[in-house]
């Protein structure tokens, strides 16, 4: 069986690739990953504000010693021993890549443009085959347009595609009035990918303490349906590779994003909830499914169900939603 599938211009040997997550921090789990069959790892992310902290650690110490003797600078530690999250993030890019033969993704996670241009270089310079941004922005100032907001993202990837040249994959939201134009205008900014969706990690208020709180929940199978949507509309209008990512648990998952369009499936949370081996059954598990139809590949199916390529491509759009709700009342 090929499942070969090729994303961002890079070939791989599956289309599963395990996205940013604790468990790509351990070299181990990367190769059980690999053995497992992952086409790709992409390792956890490094933030922007991590980037930054440093840096002004480094500044104040400089700044300190400034009106010292020259013999005094000799006493400051050189600067990557202040570089306890970046330093270990770049040798994680480079230990990983000289593990594995299968392609290492880094990943960064922030809202500007002006701490990730000499980062993504070092990250390149380490062995990486490839960047993810993920912009998580949360847009709480209210005289911020949906322009201003939009604006801000394809900033980020237009400064950070341009500093490079391996090829940079864009991880974003649903909540743009036009995902679609949006999509768009990341390609145009240099975004060889887009990876749909990031899920925007939500505050809870907790009554007894009066605090407000952080929640993290794994992912589920109902969270697919968005994606899938966009997924199917994007297939086949944009050059730029697709990767689906949210509510995958099983190879009838992947075969569901294959089917509306996705290059390659991500997934995190079913790794978390059932461990490394879960990707050998990921993997076999479509391999399985594309026998039992005399397939060869993921590509007899990619993209079969998408919204050009479906003879009813309004269940895609608003009459099925219409039909939906009547038939729900129908009951």
């Amino acid at each position: 069986m090929d499942l070969t599938a090729s994303y961002l211009g890079i070939e791989l040997r599956s289309p599963i690739v395990a996205s940013a997550g604790p468990l790509n921090r351990d070299i181990d789990n990367l190769k059980r990953l690999e053995e497992c069959g992952a086409g790709a790892v992409v390792l956890p992310s490094v933030f922007e504000e991590q980037i930054e902290h440093e840096q002004e650690i480094i500044d104040a110490l400089i700044d300190r010693g400034a009106e010292s003797f020259g013999e005094a600078l000799s006493y400051f530690p050189s600067q990557t021993a202040f570089a306890f999250d970046t330093s270990a993030h770049l040798a994680l890019i480079e230990e990983a890549t000289q593990a594995l033969s299968v392609p290492v993704i880094a990943s960064l996670n922030g809202v500007t443009d002006s701490g990730w241009v000499d980062y993504a270089r070092d990250i390149e310079e380490a062995g990486a085959k490839a960047i993810e941004l993920n912009v998580f922005f949360v847009p709480s100032d209210l005289a911020l347009s949906g322009r201003d907001v939009e604006a801000r993202y394809v900033d980020v990837v237009r400064s950070v595609s341009s500093a490079v040249d391996i090829p940079v994959a864009v991880k974003i939201g649903p909540y743009f009035s036009s995902p679609g134009h949006m999509a768009g205008e990341l390609v145009k900014a240099g975004a060889k990918g887009l990876v749909l969706f990031n899920r925007f990690y939500e505050p809870d208020i907790d009554p007894a303490t009066l605090t407000v709180t952080p929640s993290i929940e794994l992912s589920s199978g109902y969270e697919m349906r968005l994606p899938l949507l966009w997924i199917g509309v994007l297939s086949g209008q944009t050059k730029a590779s697709l990767a689906a990512t949210t509510g995958v648990e099983s190879a009838e998952d992947v075969v569901k994003y294959l089917l509306a369009g996705a290059d390659v499936v991500m997934t995190t949370s079913a790794l978390l909830r059932h461990g490394v081996d879960h990707m050998r059954t990921l993997v076999d598990g479509l391999g399985d499914w594309l026998v039992s139809r005399d397939l060869s590949s993921p590509a007899d199916i990619r993209g079969r169900m998408s919204h050009r390529n479906i003879a009813n491509p309004e269940a895609y759009e608003r009459a099925n939603y219409i039909r939906v709700l009547q038939d729900f009342a129908g009951r």
